[in-house]
C-alpha cells in the first residue's frame, strides 16, 4: 500500500492489541481506529456480541484500506470462546463484503489450531490441524472462516507470544510477578512444565501484522509467526524467575491443571515453521528470548502493586 492508510484495528486493548496498535501507529501516513470493548474505542463495539447490521455500519463509517482482527478469547465457556473466536471472524467477513470488500484483512489465529505435532516435526501451514480442544477448534473456525471468505486477507497463526504486557493469566505474566508476589526466596507453585513450545516476542508478532498490512497482494492464506525454536518450558520459566532474582523454590505438579494446562499433556511438542513468513513479507524475528523475559520482568517490576497479584 502506498499513500494514507485507513487501518480498523479490532482488539486493540488486548495484549497483542496494545503492541500492534504502536507499531501500525508508526507506518507513514497511517491512520489507526480502534474499535473494541472500550468506551474509549473510536468505534464501540463487542465482535461476538454485535449484530451483522451495527458492524456493517461500523465497517462502513470507518472505510478502511486494511482491517486487523486481534480480538480473541484464551479462556471461558464454550460460548465465549466459540463467540469471539469463530463467530467473530465469520461476522467481520460478512460485514467486508457488504461495506469494504477490497480492505485486506490481516486475522490473528493461534498454533493451538495444529494440535499434536508429528512427532519432532514443525508445524508448516500446509500440515494437518487437530486442534487439542475447544480453544484451538474455535480459532480454527475463525481461520477458516477468514481463509474461505474470497477477501484479500492472510492469517497469521501466532505461536507463544512473550514480552511486555504478558497478561497475569499467562504463564510467563504469573512468574514475572511471581517474585514480587512470593518473596525472592518464597515459593511459586505451577503446573506441568515438561511441554516443549515455540515463544515469540510480541514486539516481532506487531512487525510482522504491520508488513503482512502494507505487503502486496495477494498473500497466501495462512502464515506462521513464531521463533522457528522449541524451548522447554521449565527453562522458560526458570529464567524468567531468575530475571527477577527469584532463589526460591519452585513447585512443580503435574496433576495440577493451572499453568500447565490440559493442552501440555495434550501438545507436547511445538514448533512452527517459518520458511513461509520469511519468504512472504520477509519477516523474521529479532528478539531472543532472553530479551523478551528480560523486558517483561523490567515491566511487571515497575507495576503498580494492584496490577501485580
Amino acid at each position: 500500500m502506498t499513500g494514507p492508510v485507513r487501518i480498523l484495528l479490532l482488539g486493540a486493548t488486548g495484549f497483542l492489541g496494545r503492541h500492534a496498535a504502536e507499531r501500525l501507529r508508526a507506518l507513514p501516513g497511517a491512520l489507526v481506529l480502534e474499535g473494541g470493548r472500550s468506551p474509549r474505542a473510536a468505534f464501540p463495539l463487542d465482535l461476538a456480541a454485535t449484530c451483522p447490521d451495527r458492524l456493517i455500519s461500523v465497517v462502513r463509517g470507518a472505510a478502511p484500506d486494511a482491517v486487523v482482527n486481534c480480538a480473541g478469547a484464551v479462556g471461558g465457556s464454550a460460548l465465549t470462546l466459540t463467540g469471539v473466536n469463530a463467530r467473530g471472524p465469520a461476522l467481520l467477513c460478512e460485514a467486508l463484503h457488504a461495506a469494504a470488500p477490497d480492505a485486506r484483512l490481516v486475522h490473528l489465529g493461534s498454533a493451538a489450531e495444529y494440535g499434536p505435532a508429528d512427532g519432532h516435526r514443525p508445524a508448516a501451514e500446509a500440515g494437518p490441524a487437530r486442534p487439542a480442544g475447544l480453544y484451538g477448534a474455535s480459532k480454527l473456525a475463525g481461520t477458516l472462516a477468514v481463509t474461505g471468505s474470497g477477501l484479500d486477507a492472510v492469517v497469521l497463526r501466532v505461536f507463544n507470544p512473550v514480552g511486555p504486557g504478558a497478561p497475569a493469566a499467562s504463564l510467563p505474566g504469573r512468574l514475572a510477578a511471581a517474585p514480587r508476589a512470593a518473596g525472592p526466596d518464597g515459593r511459586v507453585k505451577t503446573g506441568d512444565l515438561s511441554a516443549y513450545r515455540d515463544f515469540v516476542d510480541v514486539r516481532d508478532v506487531a512487525e510482522a501484522v504491520a508488513r503482512a498490512v502494507t505487503a502486496p497482494r495477494p498473500l497466501p492464506a495462512v502464515l506462521n509467526v513464531g521463533s522457528g525454536t522449541a524451548r522447554l518450558v521449565r527453562d522458560v520459566a526458570e529464567g524468567l524467575l531468575r530475571a527477577g532474582g527469584f532463589t526460591g523454590d519452585v513447585g512443580e505438579r503435574v496433576d495440577e491443571q493451572g499453568d500447565g494446562s490440559p493442552r501440555s499433556a495434550a501438545v507436547p511438542w511445538q514448533q512452527a515453521d517459518t520458511t513461509a513468513v520469511t519468504r512472504s513479507l520477509g519477516w523474521t524475528p529479532r528478539r531472543s528470548l532472553e530479551e523478551s523475559l528480560a523486558d517483561l520482568w523490567a515491566e511487571v517490576r515497575d507495576r503498580p502493586e494492584e496490577y501485580v497479584r
